[in-house]
């Protein structure tokens, strides 16, 4: 019993976290406005020190193991997938102390909760754990998106975020009912794995039905191609730092239960064939779609939404390859584009806060207003193109090399030449950057000392990735192995 106790001790102390900073926040006046943002950013590094050390010294143990009646898998995934859920709330809640519309406690405990579900989500090996948890991220960011009551677009995301995404709940419920019943009563992934291989055909009409649902449930949480409808609106009308940890851990939550899902649990080597074919087709629409519609966008959060739509496909090429090797490359894929992605949001957040909006015309002339910004900006947008020595070109070489070795050349072929296509809009933002004037040149931009350190973060991040990955990828091959049989 204490086994499964330690197992869970960073989201019992998330939410204990998340009970303070409500009281704490609870009205906040003058300097303690921003003490709430801090308050949380320094509860979440101990959370994810503690998880850190909790791993080095062993504990609960080094072993995979299934507590909770095995609904809760205790592992090098579920620690990998810790690690960058926490970094990415970290990360989120240090550019988020100075939007003066987001300091409130209930803001900050709503990100905590959804990084509770992430976790969850992450561990998660029966399909009843894996609803709750993703439920509990989701109802946080329905609110999270329309938090901005007064900015008229924010409710109008949140509510539709909550509309499409109760929608597509409801449709990977009825996928997972599907496999409930066919493995005659089974919840738990693994145990639905070997029922179905035991009992059903590869290519039963039934299992093709409910593949088809759960990869269509799951497809909406990472963005996918075409259930890629709601990320452009939900982006755009959403605040800037829900976006931005939307973007990164939202997505990656996703995928590590599609991973779990399809690598390793229920629809794993006996049904391949019943997904696979889906998997590639999306992978393929998704780049396409995602890095062409962003040529045509002005306003730079939807060009990051459509940018993340096409990063979704570049990660289900590592799902299609099915190997160890994939599945590490995704794994490292989502770490590196966690520092990307809340490096460009983080400085689009600064910029927002003195221009009043999100168009890309406002950063014509940052490199004089600040080069610090401009400089992060910089490597972030070389990062998502895959430009060296930004950790985005280790993560697209990974990706590839695990469609080259699993022998589909071709799918890496198209996965390259789309990278090449998204060159064009992320060297136009660079443009407006050092190349564009604006009027208001001589109006340097602030950057608090808690936005500084944020960034200084995801810059180290995304260097350290994108010059020395060995280390992080080799972590990530050790624990794929976990996914597959």
């Amino acid at each position: 019993m204490l086994t499964s106790y330690l197992a869970i001790v960073p989201e019992i102390m998330l939410i204990v976290l998340a009970a303070i900073v409500l009281v704490y926040g609870r009205h906040p006046e003058g300097d303690r406005k921003r003490a709430v943002g801090l308050f949380t950013s320094w509860g979440i590094l101990v959370v994810l020190l503690v998880t850190i050390g909790m791993s080095f010294a062993g504990v609960p143990g080094n072993v995979p193991e299934d507590l909770w009646g095995g609904m809760f898998r205790n592992d090098g995934v579920t620690l990998v997938f810790r690690v960058m859920f926490l970094s990415a709330a970290l990360i989120t809640s240090l550019i988020t102390v100075d939007v003066k519309r987001l300091q409130h406690g209930e803001y900050f405990a709503l990100v905590l909760l959804a990084t509770v579900g992430f976790n969850l989500m992450a561990a998660a090996s029966d399909i009843i754990m894996i609803y709750m948890a993703l439920e509990t991220a989701s109802i946080s960011f329905y609110i999270l998106a329309g938090f901005a009551t007064d900015h008229r677009r924010s409710p109008e995301a949140g509510m539709k975020y909550f509309v499409y995404g109760a929608f597509a709940s409801g449709v990977m419920l009825y996928g997972l009912s599907f496999l409930y019943g066919l493995s005659g009563g089974e919840t738990n992934i693994y145990a639905l794995g070997d029922a179905l291989s035991g009992h059903i055909q590869a290519n039963s009409p039934i299992l093709m039905l409910a593949a088809v649902f759960v990869i269509g449930g799951f497809a909406f949480k990472v963005s996918a191609v075409p259930f890629h409808f709601w990320s452009p609106d939900v982006y755009e009308g959403a605040p800037i730092s829900t976006t931005a940890i939307l973007s990164t851990a939202s997505k990656a939550a996703g995928f590590s239960i599609f991973l779990r899902l399809f690598l390793a649990g229920a629809m794993g080597a006996p049904s391949r064939d019943n997904w696979w074919v889906l998997i590639v087709v999306m992978s393929i629409l998704s780049m396409l779609l995602g890095n062409f519609a962003a040529i045509y966008q002005t306003n730079f959060k939807r060009m990051l939404a459509y940018s993340g739509v096409a990063q979704a496909g570049y990660i289900l090429i590592g799902l299609a390859a099915f190997s160890d090797e994939g599945a590490s490359s995704a794994i490292f894929y989502l770490f590196m584009y966690v520092f990307t992605n809340i490096a460009a949001f983080g400085v689009l957040i600064l910029v927002s806060n003195v221009t009043g909006s999100d168009e890309l015309s406002d950063l014509n002339g940052l490199s004089r207003r600040s080069p610090y910004l401009a400089l992060v900006m910089l490597f972030a947008l070389l990062s998502l193109s895959g430009i060296p020595p930004a950790a985005g070109f280790f993560g697209k070489f990974f990706i590839f090399r695990a469609a080259i070795d699993a022998g589909y050349w071709w799918l890496a072929l198209i996965g390259v030449l789309n990278a090449f296509v998204a060159l064009y809009y992320y060297f136009n933002v660079i443009k407006y950057i050092y190349l564009f004037r604006s009027d208001e040149e001589d109006k340097p931009i602030p950057v608090s000392r808690a936005s500084a350190v944020a960034l200084g973060l995801c810059m180290v991040g995304i260097l350290y990735l994108g010059i020395l990955p060995q280390g992080l990828f080799n972590w990530t091959q050790s624990v794929a192995s976990a996914f597959l049989p």
